[in-house]
């Protein structure tokens, strides 16, 4: 998307629609949120690898400097889950099993990944979010759920697992099902039992859905704790076995927010591991912001479009600080976001307003987040992991097409095996090979041939040979150069494939003109053979069929 799209208006005006009308629900949508984000950010950050305050730290500057930058208005901004399986990643690998020196160098690498996010940003290069196919990006989505799941699973059993990479980790969680500490444990399953009793309830009693989930888990989570007393530590006795509890199954918060402030150190930067997680943080990171952000617009009631550009600068300028006072990285979070929008959110105040009750809720009762079981934290992250890797995922991409089945579970595998940069290469080399054997042409794939014929406020434009994800940036300039022309048509008739992932974004490129007045229509897919019975699956030309390359 990007800065192509129809310029949105500068920052004084754009606050102008938060006033008396707005700011109100602002600051409720903001409230709410801030219920879900606060133990979330906490989770996030323990999952990381990190302190628990800089996940905190991470969503006070994503609220209350960033809001004022960044274009997309009812994002929410803070750490993600997305990219914890990163973030965890630089603290051992970098830190050598010192993980406050591997924390520090972690900082330094997402500084500078954030430097090459604005760099991207001045570089328009939002619209990258368009060329990164949709099943290898929902594959590297379920493998990091199925990460998240693998190592939260033993902290909600309140056991220290010996394994450390995802499908060791997931290999042993019936050990640690044995070994379980059973009060910690049981914090845990209430945890879970609440946040997907929640979810499956909340469909049938509308009122649930105005209750964030996390606070009933926080209602019930806290009570137990302190019931067990888990702030002494202390040994009991079940089933003829003696288990310990005490503040390490608690978050643990330094006295004030400044006092967490840690510098990054810089010292290895220069190093292969240090340069692999700077791309990953700012690829990964960069890619899941556009992409929330772009769903984001979608579930607007007003219809608006960020410039994702305007939107990558303020992520990027948002990264810089965290990486430079200790902070987690950000994005632009779709599962806090959509309840954002939810909760009745008119403008961006409320993400201004969300980190605004973080900052003094930690700054003024500090002692009240220190009562959270981590065993609660750890449900909260199943769940996201779960939703992240739900097996519906894996139906919903099998009705596209068995070919992104396939490539959407080999990103999933590869990604378990090696890392997130890892699996989405896999992933993309993959989708490439399965164009080559569907009939694409080599050349066409970043080259594609494109005609342009005029007529009276109409425009026409043909593609030949392919029209597939790596070549769609291309069309898409195509198509958005006609910005004089009311009716714009694609005709794909002399296409022999037309993949799924530019299916889907013609598909979202035909809402964005309407909803500039205009009009868009493919043609030509007549003769071609859909992969599957989904409107938006890839179409291919039987091989006997008239490709007209002469016409």
């Amino acid at each position: 998307m990007g800065s192509n799209l129809t310029q949105l208006p500068p920052a004084p005006a754009s606050l102008s629609e938060s006033g008396a009308a707005s700011w109100k629900s602002d600051i409720v949508s903001g409230f709410l949120v801030f219920l879900i984000a606060m133990p979330l950010c906490l989770g996030i950050a323990m999952a990381s690898g990190f302190p628990p305050v800089a996940g905190i730290l991470t969503a006070v500057v994503g609220g209350v400097l960033t809001t004022w930058m960044g274009s997309a208005r009812l994002t929410i901004k803070g750490p993600a889950a997305g990219l914890i399986a990163i973030a965890i990643g630089a603290v051992q690998e970098l830190g050598g099993g010192d993980m406050r020196l591997g924390y520090r160098r972690a900082l330094a690498t997402i500084a500078i990944a954030a430097v090459v996010q604005i760099l991207f940003a001045v570089l328009r290069s939002g619209k990258l979010g368009d060329f990164f196919p949709s099943s290898v990006v929902h594959g590297m989505l379920a493998a990091i759920g199925v990460i998240i799941f693998s190592k939260q699973a033993h902290t909600l059993l309140g056991v220290t697992p010996q394994a450390k990479a995802p499908f060791a980790l997931l290999a042993e969680i019936p050990q640690s099902l044995s070994r379980m500490n059973p009060e910690i444990a049981l914090i845990g399953l209430v945890s879970l039992v609440l946040i997907f009793g929640h979810l499956f309830l909340s469909k049938r009693v509308a009122v649930l859905k105005r209750v964030p989930a996390p606070l009933l888990v926080l209602m019930a989570a806290v009570p137990m704790g302190l019931f067990f007393d888990l702030d002494h530590e202390h040994t009991f006795t079940w089933s003829q076995h003696v288990y310990t509890v005490g503040p390490s199954f608690l978050v643990n918060l330094p006295g004030n927010l400044l006092s967490a402030i840690t510098f990054p150190d810089f010292s290895d930067v220069l190093s292969g591991v240090s340069l692999k997680y700077v791309a990953m943080f700012a690829l990964v990171g960069s890619i899941e912001s556009l992409l929330s952000a772009k769903a984001v617009d979608m579930l607007d009631p007003q219809k608006r479009r960020s410039d994702l550009d305007k939107d990558l600068l303020a992520t990027g300028v948002g990264n810089l600080i965290c990486g430079l006072l200790g902070g987690l990285p950000m994005i632009s979070e779709i599962v806090r976001s959509s309840a954002n929008i939810t909760y009745g959110a008119k403008s961006r105040l409320s993400n201004f307003f969300h980190g605004l009750f973080l900052l003094l809720f930690v700054a003024f009762a500090p002692m009240l987040i220190h009562r959270i079981p981590l065993a609660a934290l750890a449900a909260m992250l199943i769940f996201t992991g779960v939703r992240l890797a739900s097996p519906s995922e894996f139906v919903k991409t099998f009705r596209i097409g068995a070919e992104q089945l396939v490539i959407f579970t080999f990103t999933l595998v590869v990604t378990l095996a090696t890392d997130l940069l890892v699996g989405v290469a896999a992933g993309i080399a993959l989708k490439t090979v399965v164009h080559l054997f569907n009939g694409a042409p080599m050349g066409s794939l970043f080259r594609p041939e494109i005609e342009t014929h005029h007529g009276e406020g109409r425009v026409v434009l043909r593609v030949r040979h392919a029209a597939v994800f790596t070549n769609y940036l291309t069309i898409k300039k195509h198509l958005l150069q006609q910005s004089g022309a009311t009716h714009v048509e694609l005709d794909l008739s002399h296409a022999r494939l037309v993949d799924h992932t530019t299916m889907e974004r013609l598909h979202e490129l035909e809402h964005e003109f309407a909803q500039q007045g205009r009009h868009f229509r493919i043609l030509g897919l007549e003769q071609h053979r859909s992969l599957s019975e989904h409107p938006l699956a890839a179409r291919k030309k039987p091989a006997g069929a008239n490709l007209g390359l002469t016409s």
